[in-house]
């Protein structure tokens, strides 16, 4: 993966967590905020932080930034603030722009001034939480599309030491009709793995499916707990 410059402009949670998880990635992350103390929590966890007013074409220009490959642009409280800060970056010609939104007509206003990505991790968040209230082995969850995506999930107990095809997890034909992508067991990732391959204690299930399908297997594996 080629390392690049990013500068991620709002270092409030979503911020903050971005800068953070760049820097590990091994890109070149800087981080601006108005407010000194959010800038301060970074010091260690991005290439470098300052405080600045982002909505400053003189401030973003002496940063340097019209050099950098991505811009994120993590404001949330102030949607003038930060629709400011995307049209600059869009104007300095960064390879992409992506832009927080609060809302539905705050996202299409972003699309409009050439928003590269928009992001809703307010929603998004509020998805994950209501996914895994129900289901509460998924770890992770990305929507591909209206109810469809790809999770992260435990395997479920009563399905250890059976193979994939016991399991009824070898495909679309198969009792449940999902598609495991792959296994990861401890440090080892199994690839698209055969349905003769026997499921371990503690194995983490990569699946791609539909939401309905995926809802049905932790139906079934709840009535099997609550029949033991």
């Amino acid at each position: 993966m080629a390392r690049k410059q990013i500068v991620v402009i709002g270092l409030g949670r979503f911020g903050s967590s971005a800068v953070h998880t760049l820097y590990q990635m091994g890109h070149d992350v800087l981080g601006i905020d108005s407010d000194e103390v959010r800038v301060q929590e970074l010091l260690g966890k991005a290439t470098y932080s300052v405080r600045g007013d982002a909505t400053s074409e003189a401030v973003l220009r002496e940063l340097g930034v019209p050099n950098f490959d991505v811009g994120i642009v993590a404001i949330g409280s102030n949607i003038q603030a930060n629709i400011m800060t995307t049209v600059l970056l869009k104007s300095f010609g960064l390879a992409q722009v992506v832009a927080r939104a609060t809302n539905a007509l705050h996202g299409q206003t972003l699309e409009r001034i050439g928003a590269d990505q928009v992001v809703y991790p307010e929603q998004q968040m509020g998805l994950r939480v209501a996914r895994n209230l129900f289901n509460p082995g998924v770890l992770e969850y990305m929507e591909v599309g209206a109810n469809f995506g790809v999770s992260k999930l435990r395997l479920p107990d009563s399905m250890s030491q059976q193979t994939l095809k016991e399991a009824g997890l070898a495909g679309a034909r198969d009792k449940y009709g999902l598609a495991v992508l792959a296994i990861r067991r401890g440090q080892k990732v199994i690839h698209l793995p055969a349905e003769e391959e026997r499921l371990q204690p503690g194995d983490v299930l990569i699946i791609a499916s539909e939401t309905e399908r995926l809802s049905k297997l932790f139906a079934d594996q709840n009535g099997h707990r609550n029949s033991d």
